[in-house]
């Protein structure tokens, strides 16, 4: 399968979380090959160290570094240490996410504060310590990834969903508060996406050929498949689209 080049892609310096694995490794490895500069965090060391090892032949091999999102200090603290070692910030991919299964009745105040922190605070933070850098240069792309399944009510999912839906309403907010400084913001709704993880702990036969049967595209989405979304998001050929949710979902409905 052939994919489209950028050209204003090309050095441009990229941040991604979550960008260890699934989803986020396919938006590392595709900036990568667009001849960006990466910067990628994530919290699973063994999976992010081979993703770095399997890229460091590549002419801007990323940069792993470890962080709990969840930390909010410590975000704030790593982000002056990548500017220093890539430079200003062009695109912010925030992605980092965990779609942990939890009924109603079991959830407790603490669960539901670590799954909105684990879902959605960080997403703002990371956006609040990069706009410096576009503000500066008077452009800049903010994607954050959302999901499908919020607009779709799925079941045993409701913190997940919540922080999913706000997501989308940051993602509209920051465009506002931000636009007028040439900055971007969108958020990319992935669909059904065949990750490792996906596979391993919620699929089945029976669930497979009820997701396509929903698709009006009887074939499941891929990682590859989003992060062309997001390199399109993030290029110049995007620059007049903001505020916005552009689905990857095979049209899942």
């Amino acid at each position: 399968m052939s994919h489209t080049v950028y050209p204003s892609l090309r050095n441009k310096r990229v941040v991604v979380t979550g960008g260890g694995s699934s989803i986020g490794a396919a938006i590392v490895e595709r900036f990568v090959q667009q001849g960006a500069h990466v910067a990628f965090l994530d919290i699973a060391q063994a999976e992010s160290r081979e993703l770095e090892k399997r890229l460091a032949d590549t002419p801007a091999p990323p940069r792993y570094y470890s962080c709990d999102l969840t930390d909010i200090a410590a975000v704030r603290a790593l982000f002056p240490r990548i500017r220093d070692q890539l430079g200003p910030i062009d695109v912010l991919i925030n992605n980092a996410a965990n779609d942990d299964r939890h009924s109603v009745e079991d959830t407790t105040p603490a669960y539901w504060d670590e799954r909105i922190a684990v879902n959605l605070r960080h997403y703002f933070f990371c956006a609040q310590a990069v706009i410096g850098d576009m503000k500066a240069k008077r452009g800049g792309s903010i994607i954050n990834l959302g999901s499908v399944s919020w607009h779709l009510a799925l079941p045993n999912l409701a913190i997940y969903q919540t922080a999913k839906a706000g997501i989308e309403g940051l993602s509209r907010g920051l465009a506002r508060d931000l636009g007028g400084f040439g900055i971007r913001v969108n958020c990319v709704v992935p669909g059904a996406v065949r990750t490792p993880r996906q596979m391993k702990l919620w699929f089945t036969p029976e669930e497979e050929a009820r997701t396509l049967e929903q698709q009006c595209l009887k074939a499941r989405v891929e990682p590859h498949d989003v992060a062309a979304m997001v390199l399109f998001l993030a290029s110049d050929d995007a620059r007049m689209c903001t505020a916005h949710e552009y689905f990857v979902d095979a049209g899942w409905r």
